[in-house]
């Protein structure tokens, strides 16, 4: 079987979503990403390790009235090419081919990233102006600070199983608290992520380390937080506050890592605030 499967019923998914497909190239990778349109400011949605880019159509559109979500499936995941390689430089070379591969977008755009996405969105913002930056509960784990909580075996045996052929049903035992729409999503999608995507990008939460970049990101930035996540714990939230005073720090209450999944109206009012302040 190969490394990668977009199931038939995944793209049947396309056609309930209220967004446009559009493809840019960066070198000889191809990236899709879902445009909502609007005459909004343009926000670029970087979603998590093996989360495609409509598994954040939920998130998208309760903010349709407030920007133009552009959501990414980042390379190797969802319709992308897989790459040759994934490091932090490589994404943020996707995002800049994004921005500038349609007129409007990269004019002072908004980014959004959430985990992984959380990462690239920080290296991009610090590499060139933006209108304002939010990531969302970004992987701190990095060398000398401690493994990333979920395994590589974990994210691997996840994925063994949707190109086995997961459900709903299997995907709820694992997050329990989802929406039962998310959930179907995950199953249908799950197999579009490569293995080697994830081996390197888990790799890179536990050699690169968030802190070499997030006090560079310029203001107006916010990180939100779940107030339960393993992955952004109150001692990494307080070092996040002190290294970047600049930046807004909001917890999302009864939040674990999956915040917009776990909490999704307390998620989804606190991204809107935020938003708000940047458009």
């Amino acid at each position: 079987m190969s490394a990668r499967c977009v199931r038939q019923d995944a793209l049947a998914d396309l056609a309930d979503i209220p967004a446009t497909s559009r493809w840019v190239r960066n070198g000889d990778v191809r990236l899709h990403f879902l445009d909502y349109g609007g005459s909004g400011v343009p926000l670029v949605v970087l979603p998590g390790i093996t989360s495609p880019a409509i598994t954040m159509d939920f998130v998208a559109r309760e903010l349709r009235d407030l920007v133009r979500p552009i959501v990414v499936d980042v390379r190797g995941r969802g319709l992308s090419d897989s790459g040759p390689s994934y490091s932090l430089a490589d994404y943020a070379s996707d995002t800049f081919a994004i921005l500038d591969g349609l007129p409007g977008i990269g004019t002072d755009p908004l980014l959004l990233g959430h985990s992984m996405g959380a990462r690239i969105a920080a290296v991009t913002a610090t590499m060139r102006p933006l209108r304002g930056t939010v990531l969302v509960d970004p992987p701190m784990s990095g060398s000398g600070r401690g493994p990333y909580p979920t395994t590589l075996a974990a994210f691997l045996g996840q994925l063994d199983e949707a190109r086995r052929g997961t459900d709903a049903d299997e995907v709820a035992q694992a997050w329990p608290r989802w929406p039962r729409r998310e959930q179907e999503l995950r199953a249908r999608w799950l197999s579009s992520c490569d293995p080697e995507a994830i081996r390197a990008t888990h790799e890179g939460f536990e050699t690169e380390d968030f802190f070499d970049t997030w006090p560079s990101v310029p203001a107006p930035a916010t990180l939100l937080y779940g107030a339960d996540s393993p992955v952004v714990t109150a001692e990494g939230a307080e070092e996040a506050a002190k290294a970047n005073p600049g930046a807004s720090m909001t917890e999302i209450p009864d939040a674990g890592h999956m915040v917009f999944w776990d909490n999704p109206p307390a998620a989804l009012s606190l991204l809107r605030k935020s938003l708000g302040a940047m458009t």
